[in-house]
């Protein structure tokens, strides 16, 4: 009788042993997840997020900010940002500060696609996992997921709109931003959209994503441009640089483009009496919904795609008040 017990009790303690095995052995592809994502979820402890985008000032940045602190912080969870203010070097340095603060995952937003990769080396070594938003970091290797807009065709629809206005074509300014992938994917939908369609492009320069700067070379180009017929924007506070610069010129026939949709924007174009003309629109609450559910997929185990594209489309002065003019749509 003492053999038999003793046999019964090593061979369950040989089952249990072969089923830690298979389980440590789950590869993460499959929808593994961390010990530490197990042991919080089974003791009811909350995550702690962190956040960082390129300007924390652009109010498409502030609405994604909102929307995913309200949705996080719904579940109980914590979100701690950041504002590099365009300077991928500070925004390194803060990636770091945050990783020290046992972070359970980010929402990033590179300043720079190259220039951020010592952040995401330092993300893989402390095994924080990575939702990136809006602007694809150069290697979408070290990232969970990736979700944005449909970059190129915001800027592919301005450039097809202006085609169809300007149907004789006429010379054109281009502010765009080489650092940032997400203007530089509208930069190029907009100019394959008018490519052969007798435009020149007479000036084409980087605005870095920022009104001031925008309206400061806007300024300068314009006194030896002013038979230009448009000017495009790689986001809408570079539009509407363009547009103050414009207004102080006493330009009255350009054309100005933009891209995102914003409040202001809206609100200017829906004025009846503007240069701006229309902007690629997105949805930064769209965008800020889909990396929280991405987010919390991944702390989940559960299997996430490479990438979650979100739609853009056109707005003009004809169906503005279509979207609305408070807010985002």
């Amino acid at each position: 009788m003492k053999k038999r017990i003793l046999s019964v009790l090593l061979a369950g303690a040989l089952a249990g042993t072969m089923i830690v095995g298979c389980s440590n052995g789950e590869s993460k592809n499959e929808g593994s997840k961390s010990e530490s994502a197990e042991s919080k979820e089974d003791s009811g402890e909350h995550y702690k997020f962190a956040y960082t985008c390129m300007d924390g000032t652009n109010p498409f940045f502030v609405t994604i900010e909102d929307e995913i602190r309200k949705q996080v912080e719904a579940n109980g969870d914590e979100l701690i940002s950041t504002d590099p203010a365009n300077d991928v070097s500070l925004q390194i340095t803060q990636v770091e500060d945050m990783i020290s603060q046992n972070i359970d995952g980010i929402f990033l937003n590179p300043a720079e696609a190259e220039g951020i990769m010592p952040a995401l080396d330092a993300l893989k070594s402390a095994e924080v996992p990575i939702v990136n938003f809006d602007t694809e970091v150069a290697d979408l290797s070290y990232v969970a997921s990736y979700t944005g807009s449909d970059n190129y065709n915001a800027g592919k629809v301005c450039g097809e709109d202006l085609v169809k206005k300007c149907p004789d074509g006429g010379k054109i300014i281009v502010l765009d931003s080489p650092t940032m992938n997400s203007v530089t994917d509208r930069t190029n939908g907009f100019l394959e959209a008018i490519e052969g369609k007798g435009f020149e492009i007479v000036a084409q320069q980087d605005a870095k994503g920022n009104l001031e700067v925008a309206m400061g070379i806007a300024e300068d180009l314009l006194q030896g441009n002013r038979d230009i017929v448009a000017i495009f924007g790689g986001n809408d506070p570079t539009a509407l640089g363009a547009l103050a610069a414009a207004n102080a010129a006493g330009l009255k026939d350009v054309k100005i483009y933009g891209v995102d949709g914003s409040p202001d924007f809206k609100t200017e174009l829906a004025s009846g009496d503007s240069l701006l003309e229309g902007t690629g629109a997105q949805s930064p609450i769209a965008i800020a919904q889909k990396s929280v559910e991405i987010m919390y997929k991944v702390m989940k185990g559960e299997k996430v795609d490479d990438r979650y594209p979100v739609e853009t489309f056109l707005i003009t002065a004809d169906d503005v008040e279509d979207y609305g003019i408070d807010g985002w749509q």
